[in-house]
């Protein structure tokens, strides 16, 4: 809870108890839960819509990555091309 241990918890509600009086502390302790679970949903909301915009990221991202790949292997084509062309040039002269 919150990365707190027992000792930490048990200090609070001292703290609490003694601050609050044995009337107040259980509103405290709602208001407190209320807040807590509002922080949660709202967490929540937030994570469930900004997911979808990540995943639409991703999968740009993908298709980007493709392009750059398929790009890359007709540069290496292109360049293989290029460096055997003349070869063959060459080749045929030569035994001509």
């Amino acid at each position: 809870m919150f990365g707190l241990g027992a000792g930490e918890i048990l200090i609070i509600l001292v703290i609490a108890f003694l601050l609050f009086g044995p009337k107040q502390l259980p509103e405290v302790g709602r208001q407190v839960g209320k807040a807590v679970r509002g922080f949660k949903e709202t967490a929540d909301d937030l994570r469930k819509s900004v997911e979808p915009e990540i995943n639409l990221i991703q999968q740009e991202v993908k298709m980007v990555e493709q392009d750059f790949q398929a790009s890359m292997k007709e540069a290496e084509q292109d360049i293989e091309n290029i460096t055997k062309g003349p070869e063959k040039t060459s080749d045929a002269n030569a035994k001509a």
